[in-house]
């Protein structure tokens, strides 16, 4: 098993490779590169049980194009 911390994301694009990915330092969001821009997920207060455990869940809120 692996030490590094995880999370759950939700919402955002369907065909987003990964749902489960590392944690990032507290007060960051998450931003994940997927097709010419960034999915941004933030914090919720809830936890979702996963086949990796129970993790935080980080909800999706925006994305933004790479410039260009």
């Amino acid at each position: 098993m692996s030490d590094t911390a995880k999370a759950l994301l939700e919402g955002g694009p369907k065909d987003l490779p990964e749902r489960i990915v590392p944690v990032p330092p507290p007060g960051t969001d998450v931003k994940i590169e997927f097709l010419g821009g960034y999915e941004h997920f933030r914090a919720t207060p809830r936890q979702a049980d996963t086949p990796e455990g129970t993790l935080p869940v980080y909800e999706w809120w925006e994305r933004t194009e790479f410039a260009g």
